[in-house]
């Protein structure tokens, strides 16, 4: 059975305030480019690509915003704990619960790229404490499960 790890999930601005909130509490600005970039993937339910993010605000704008300047920002955002990389995908996805650390397991749908999370922090402690008795630090579990969602399988 899972251990879950309990927390306050977020949407709209309120999610967007503790994403600021939790940003500026490690040290970092919250600048309006990083608001555009956060408020852009926050948009989207499945896994976006830097690119996507990149086109779209683009096209907002209606002057060019390059990947490599949203791929910065969003590497910020995973460090911060704002956003989570799904590994496979080359993709982001927001986290609707900023400034609460753990590690998720993803579960990715094969048909429609859905991502969903749970969390098993008795799995993932297991992974962390496999790799620290390897000799490694700083060790970050990253699982992810692929397959159909529930509406794919039908």
């Amino acid at each position: 059975m899972a251990t879950a790890h309990k927390h306050k999930e977020h949407e709209g601005e309120a999610l967007i305030d503790a994403a600021k909130r939790s940003l500026e509490d490690q040290g970092e600005r919250w600048t309006g480019m990083r608001s555009e970039v956060f408020e852009e993937l926050a948009r989207h339910t499945r896994p976006v690509s830097a690119y996507d993010i990149a086109e779209n605000l683009s096209n907002q704008r209606g002057s060019r915003v390059a990947p490599n300047s949203v791929y910065r920002i969003l590497d910020i955002f995973v460090r911060g704990n704002l956003a989570n990389r799904i590994e496979s995908a080359n993709a982001f996805l927001v986290n609707s619960h900023p400034g609460c650390r753990h590690d998720c397991i993803f579960l990715i749908c094969d048909d429609c790229g859905a991502a969903d999370h749970v969390d098993d922090d008795a799995l993932t402690g297991a992974l962390r404490n496999a790799g620290r008795e390897a000799g490694y630090t700083e060790v970050r579990p990253v699982v992810e499960l692929r397959g159909l969602c529930a509406e794919c399988s039908r």
